[in-house]
């Protein structure tokens, strides 16, 4: 092991990736161990979680994952590239030590906000913070900022609120991302909610070896892009010996993987699959064609508030959707297709989510746009 000239192609990558995921057949499996295993999942949108399992875990119980929430088993934290993920306690842990250098380049990073904060140390922020939130327990954004204000007169509060955010390793607590339920944004310290803090020291071989188990083969440049850390070629040197070595058959880039993990026929059939918006089925590689191409990311991110929620057909990427309560009292769930494709499996599985989203819906609908009318 360690060199190797076979080649993969795109879709060898995308049946690889699909099958890490869940997604060439959902798996009997709990909840955290999902979560563990796909080394968390994006949540800065609340209710995302639960979309992205329910198309990776066969009958998935919203109700008990948000009790794992609820149990501070499961957490919300802002961890890779900066943003908030779903975790087991643990790993909320250590990946928020390994990335702290990612949150650190933040806003109070930038040369912006040092000179809003006028007069404010690093330090003296994180220490104020903390014996704010210990004395008044988790809150809003706007309430910690405008306690810290009364310590640090004459900046503004939502600077000191996003700064803290930022150093500290703060958790979004509960009601907020609950199946169903949700709340305004409250934040307080991982050793007020967990009772312990960061580790002093993070297994980075063994972090790199859960990112190819959930998204290998990858690259050193695909690694990076999905924790948003750089410099760790050495790391994947260090792992080389043990890893299986692939060239991408397209850019000729070397791609790394862990020696026995899937790697599917390349003809394995891939079922549709609805998952939310920035699912890391997306973010994951710096190099996303094993999904996508440069057309469906523009199409999707068209509207300008962010990536949207997606649906694969065929693993790749094939359209948005969303879903909303029409004036009729119906529950509508829209597709919008970027692609001519047969729209029987995309309607078929639009109605089971939508059957999960709004099980007391009296009345549900599928609306395909786009290309809906065309088959290949």
């Amino acid at each position: 092991m360690g060199t190797s000239t076979d080649k993969l192609t795109e879709r060898d990558l995308n049946r690889a990736l699909l099958a890490r995921q869940g997604l060439l057949a959902r798996r009997r499996t709990g909840v955290e161990e999902a979560v563990a295993g796909l080394v968390g999942l994006q949540a800065q949108v609340p209710g995302a979680p639960w979309t992205a399992l329910w198309s990776r875990i066969d009958g998935f119980d919203p109700e008990a994952a948000s009790e794992l929430l609820e149990s501070r088993r499961l957490v919300r934290m802002s961890t890779l590239r900066g943003t908030i993920h779903l975790h087991g306690a643990e790993d909320a842990l250590t990946l928020r030590r390994w990335c702290q250098p990612v949150n650190d380049r933040g806003r109070y990073g930038t040369a912006v906000y040092r000179k809003e904060l006028t007069g404010v140390t690093p330090e003296a922020l994180e220490a104020a913070a903390r014996e704010v939130l210990h004395l008044e327990g988790p809150l809003t954004n706007a309430r910690l900022g405008a306690a810290l204000a009364e310590r640090f007169p004459g900046n503004a509060p939502a600077t000191l609120a996003w700064a803290v955010r930022d150093r500290l390793p703060l958790v979004q607590v509960p009601p907020r991302g609950l199946w169903r339920r949700s709340g305004a944004t409250r934040s307080t310290t991982a050793e007020e909610w967990l009772g312990r803090g960061l580790p002093e020291s993070v297994d980075v071989p063994g972090l790199i070896r859960r990112y190819l188990a959930a998204f290998g083969p990858a690259s050193v440049m695909d690694a990076q892009a999905w924790c948003g850390l750089t410099r760790l070629g050495e790391v994947f040197e260090r792992l080389r010996p043990e890893l299986r070595v692939f060239q991408d058959a397209g850019s000729g880039r070397e791609l790394f993987d862990l020696p026995d993990a899937p790697r599917p026929d390349p003809d394995t059939p891939a079922p549709v699959r609805f998952l939310p918006d920035y699912d890391n089925v997306l973010l994951a590689h710096k190099d996303r064609a094993r999904v996508l191409d440069p057309a469906s990311w523009a199409a999707l991110a068209a509207r300008g508030n962010g990536l949207r929620p997606f649906v694969l057909v065929d693993g790749r990427l094939a359209g948005g959707w969303s879903w909303e309560r029409e004036k009729d009292g119906a529950v509508v769930l829209t597709v919008e297709l970027f692609r001519s494709t047969d729209p029987q499996p995309v309607e078929t599985e639009a109605a089971a989510l939508l059957s999960f989203l709004a099980p007391d819906a009296e009345e549900r609908r599928v609306r395909l746009q786009g290309r809906d009318e065309l088959r290949e």
